[in-house]
């Protein structure tokens, strides 16, 4: 195990200080009272006008608060129970926390670029980099030469990396279908509102879909980087399902107009990567997984040398 007190420091510091901003935005919603905002692109659009995110648009604060609510819910509690079982030394701890901590550098990496400026700005900053270096040393404790031997040859890679393909995909169509048009015609894309520029877009489209895709391609080769990246994804997907879900709630009881594709794919998804995170950590052991089972996990190299080793104990 590397660096396990600095890394105990970091998910401390992200536990309180992410408890403290997504527990200001669920409570200080503001009274409600909207303000008409012309944005810079000379389009009207509804300003919230109190409560911590005044300055955002009532869609967006809408999304801010859901998502705020999922931090709490949900967030908060995978990462004490990860970070637990990452004390035990236990691998599934170590990737659900590496999961887990994907999930908080992407929200307030989102909050500290997107969200409109408040009282709050330091705290998300401080968010978005004690989430990028704790998600460093988590992945430095994994040892990922070796993940292969830790998963049985059970594992349903096929529809694991299916599943990353398709999420990746929906994405890189549901975004390019909104921005692609609006570029061809000079006009301005869909939920742009008072933003000066798409950040979750760039987030998804710039990191999300590309790694989704290579954790796909890897894990079909049983590259050990692979297993890495696709145990972390899957748990992002699943984190990300949910908050959009909750978002679509939260907009909807803002009076903000929803796609009915959006409505039912990210529950379809968030569905999906609940089903397929139990399947990664069912199918993790905590020991190698042994050769007569696993012949699959193993290179070559790996098979001669444990061969070698069987004969000199004999």
């Amino acid at each position: 195990m590397k660096n396990p007190r600095t890394l105990l420091i970091l998910v401390g510091l992200i536990g309180v200080l992410s408890f403290i901003a997504a527990g200001v935005g669920v409570v200080w919603q503001g009274t409600g009272k909207h303000l008409e905002f012309k944005t810079i692109h000379a389009q009207t659009v509804l300003i919230q006008g109190d409560g911590l995110y005044k300055s955002d648009s009532v869609n967006n604060a809408a999304q801010a608060i859901a998502q705020d609510v999922v931090t709490l819910g949900m967030g908060l509690p995978l990462l004490l129970i990860s970070m637990l079982l990452y004390q035990k030394n236990q691998l599934r701890g170590k990737l659900l926390l590496s999961g887990t901590l994907a999930y908080f550098l992407y929200t307030y990496t989102s909050y500290a670029f997107g969200a409109a400026y408040n009282s709050l700005f330091l705290v998300y900053v401080a968010l978005f980099s004690l989430s990028l270096f704790a998600l460093i040393f988590s992945i430095r404790s994994i040892e990922v030469k070796s993940l292969p031997q830790h998963f049985s040859s059970k594992l349903p890679r096929n529809s694991i990396s299916a599943f990353l393909f398709v999420t990746a995909s929906f994405l890189l169509v549901a975004w390019s279908g909104r921005i692609v048009p609006a570029m061809l015609d000079n006009g301005i894309p869909i939920g742009l509102e008072n933003s000066t520029t798409l950040f979750i877009q760039v987030l998804d489209l710039g990191v999300i879909v590309p790694v989704g895709f290579l954790a796909g391609v890897l894990l079909l080769t049983k590259n050990p980087w692979g297993y890495l990246l696709s145990s972390i994804v899957v748990f992002k997907f699943l984190t990300m399902g949910t908050a959009v879900s909750a978002m679509v709630v939260g907009q909807m009881l803002a009076g903000v107009e929803i796609g009915l594709v959006e409505a039912i794919i990210f529950p379809v998804l968030a569905g999906l990567g609940i089903v397929m995170t139990i399947v990664l950590l069912i199918n993790i052991s905590e020991k190698p997984v042994p050769i007569i089972d696993g012949l699959s996990a193993f290179t070559t190299f790996e098979m001669s040398q444990a061969q070698k080793e069987l004969a000199e104990k004999t």
